[in-house]
């Protein structure tokens, strides 16, 4: 019963679909957002401005406007507003009355970095987020997603070739400045493109407004 199910679901895929109520989103229809600097629960000090800096095309390519982030951090800076924390905590309103965008992305990162194992080494960022309306307050979408730089590869030449590939992977995450930052690429735009698995909707600038 369980594969005849899964044959007749080929496209569809087995695995149950996220249930999401897109009422509040579809009745706000933002077309400006502004992305606060993500709060950071991992170690490394690089994940907020990582994050932060491959936030922007995923929610472009959507159909967004996107404050530009660094006139943002500046304009923070200018007021004394230099942590994540402290900057999440403002009132949505008066987010909206210094920036003027519709909708404010809080995105939280809560790995990032590379994990040494004895047969293997992977560089992990996962992150969450909510699209908050910033004249009511109202949560209007929510998310996660995470990647990791260990996907797509095969175990190829046994136990010394995993040996090797662990070894080499060390060498190389050792030496790069922010082994992290392409994961995170990959991670921002899971959680920031349109999907029908939970995903945002399309903006206004998107041929594909309002189809979702």
């Amino acid at each position: 019963m369980v594969v005849g199910a899964c044959v007749l679901a080929l496209f569809a895929g087995c695995a149950e679909r996220k249930s999401i109520d897109y009422s509040a989103y579809k009745q706000s229809r933002p077309k400006s957002i502004l992305i606060l600097p993500p709060l950071n629960e991992s170690p490394d000090v690089k994940a907020t401005y990582s994050m932060l800096s491959q936030a922007t095309y995923p929610l472009a390519e959507a159909g967004y406007y996107v404050m530009p982030v660094a006139l943002v951090d500046e304009t923070f800076r200018q007021n004394g507003m230099t942590t994540s924390a402290d900057i999440h905590q403002l009132p949505t309103a008066k987010l909206q009355e210094i920036f003027g965008a519709d909708a404010g992305l809080y995105v939280t990162v809560s790995d990032y970095g590379t994990r040494y194992m004895i047969l293997s080494s992977a560089t992990i960022v996962t992150a969450s987020a909510k699209l908050v309306d910033l004249k009511t307050g109202a949560t209007l979408w929510t998310g996660s997603a995470t990647a990791s730089s260990e996907e797509g590869r095969q175990n190829q030449g046994g136990l010394i070739g995993m040996l090797i590939t662990a070894a080499i992977n060390q060498v190389i995450s050792s030496v790069q400045d922010d082994a992290g930052y392409p994961i995170a690429g990959m991670t921002s735009a899971r959680l920031l493109s349109p999907n029908p698995n939970g995903g945002i909707l399309y903006g206004p600038r998107s041929p594909k407004y309002g189809t979702d």
